[in-house]
Order: structure tokens, then C-alpha cells, then sequence
């Protein structure tokens, strides 16, 4: 016996569980059923916030990445780690 089910969903959220489950192959509804079942088996449901940088390795990663393009404070590649050792204490 089925039943239907109406719940309020943001639509982003909506569209790429839509975009999800049509490269799946399948009906939002599978996918539905499936994270409920886990539900269920696991009685558990994790929520995670997003890993967000503070605002002090936020500046960190940016300024590594304008380095990354600008070909700066970049290391040569090493195929031994002999190699990296004499570079390291060279600096």
C-alpha cells in the first residue's frame, strides 16, 4: 500500500534533487524512500554543517591561491625524498 507525502522543500534544494535523481535514472521518490528507509535501519540522521574557513584562513587560502596563479612561493617537484631534504635545508 503507498501513500503520498507533501512536505515544503526550497526549491533550489528541490530542482537538484530533481537533477540528482535524473542522472540516476530514477524518480525523486526512490530517493525519498531510500533515505527514509536508512532512517529507519539506522535510526539516526546526521546533519553537518558546512566546513567554513574563519576569516584569518580565509585571507591564508586566498593569498595561497593568487600565489598558485601567479607561479609564486612554490616548491619544485621532488622524485626522491633525498631531494626534498637538501632543498628544505637550503632555505
Amino acid at each position: 500500500m503507498k501513500t503520498m507525502l507533501n512536505i515544503k522543500m526550497d526549491r533550489k534544494l528541490k530542482v537538484e534533487v530533481q537533477k540528482v535523481a535524473k542522472e540516476m535514472g530514477l524518480p525523486v521518490s526512490a530517493l525519498m524512500n531510500n533515505a527514509a528507509r536508512k532512517i529507519i535501519e539506522t535510526r539516526s540522521m546526521t546533519f553537518q554543517a558546512p566546513l567554513i574557513p574563519n576569516a584569518k584562513t580565509a585571507k591564508i587560502l586566498d593569498k595561497a591561491l593568487r600565489d598558485i596563479k601567479a607561479g609564486k612561493n612554490l616548491s619544485p617537484v621532488f622524485t626522491t625524498a633525498e631531494e626534498m631534504n637538501r632543498y628544505l635545508d637550503s632555505l
